[in-house]
């Protein structure tokens, strides 16, 4: 029976929107571990993933070891893993990344989902045991994944293009400042080339202190490097010194520093988020599916 978002109409979930948007909703549970699937949706998937784990586990209390206790925290932000005495987190499965949720219907205990791991970008399916609670716990992360998706189309999916904008302008600024620098490095190269220039073709010993070189209009060729003692007195005064770049940068009426694109580095920038946008529109599209199917295939399997 499939309940995802075409669930049907009578179906209700088990906890108001309230509570899996400002809170989480709590569950305790056994973890049976995780494994590795090839399909990120699938019952038989799930089925095979249950029964590895559950061989794993029985040889594991056949040696003395117990199951481990965690918590399941169940918000919009997605299903946490945690050890519950210290809360430490074990693991964080957000929910566009959760495709399929399926519990047991003979045992009422056993459920199980698969999760795109964020790192390997595998598809990894969780099994869990809890106390005739498994029914519950796959609708309340149908019901968590649902609020999560309406939330991202009220805002963050509206916003895509918006944002696509803003980072190809981002984009645009960062070629314009190294355009510029490039530009104002060929006009130095120019400065230096024309200074050679007018020192090799001065006659020899003509070169006297009284006026600096002019370029072609006269005026005195720009240079970065200049002094202040280089620009004449007036009245016998020194002209006022000149301040300096970054002695204090100065902000406009709405207290931001005014652009300058020659001490901009693209390190200022933020960082590109269109690839996460995407991959959030792309897992909330795949949807989520939610089954109650049979996993206890034999003896063995009914109690682990």
């Amino acid at each position: 029976m499939n309940r995802a978002f075409s669930r049907k109409k009578d179906k209700t979930w088990m906890h108001t929107p309230e509570a899996l948007s400002k809170h989480f909703i709590p569950y305790n549970a056994k973890f049976l571990g995780s494994t590795e699937v090839e399909q990120p949706k699938g019952t038989e998937v799930v089925r095979d993933a249950v029964r590895k784990l559950k061989f794993a586990r029985h040889i594991k209390k056949s040696e003395g070891q117990k199951i481990p206790k965690v918590e399941l925290q169940i918000s919009i932000y997605g299903v946490k893993i945690l050890e519950p005495k210290t809360k430490e987190v074990q693991h964080n499965c957000q929910l566009h990344r959760i495709s399929f949720c399926a519990d047991d219907k003979t045992d009422k205990r056993i459920f199980t989902f698969i999760c795109k791991d964020s790192e390997s970008n595998k598809h990894l399916c969780y099994v869990f045991d809890s106390e005739k609670c498994a029914e519950e716990i796959t609708l309340t992360i149908g019901q968590a994944f649902d609020l999560a998706y309406r939330k991202f189309l009220e805002s963050g999916g509206k916003d895509v293009e918006t944002r696509k904008q803003i980072a190809g302008l981002q984009k645009r600024i960062q070629d314009l400042e190294t355009e510029n620098m490039e530009l104002k490095n060929k006009v130095h190269d120019l400065e230096n080339k024309l200074r050679i220039t007018q020192v090799s073709t001065s006659p020899a010993g003509s070169v006297t202190p009284k006026s600096p070189s002019t370029d072609i209009f006269d005026m005195i060729p720009f240079s970065p490097i200049s002094h202040q003692s280089s620009i004449p007195a007036r009245n016998g005064t020194q002209p006022p010194p000149v301040p300096s770049r970054s002695a204090e940068i100065k902000r406009d009426l709405f207290g931001a520093e005014p652009f300058d694109p020659f001490n901009c580095g693209a390190g200022d920038f933020p960082p590109d988020i269109q690839s996460k946008l995407d991959e959030m529109q792309e897992g909330f599209k795949m949807g989520l599916t939610l089954e109650g199917t049979v996993f206890c295939l034999d003896p063995l399997d009914s109690r682990c």
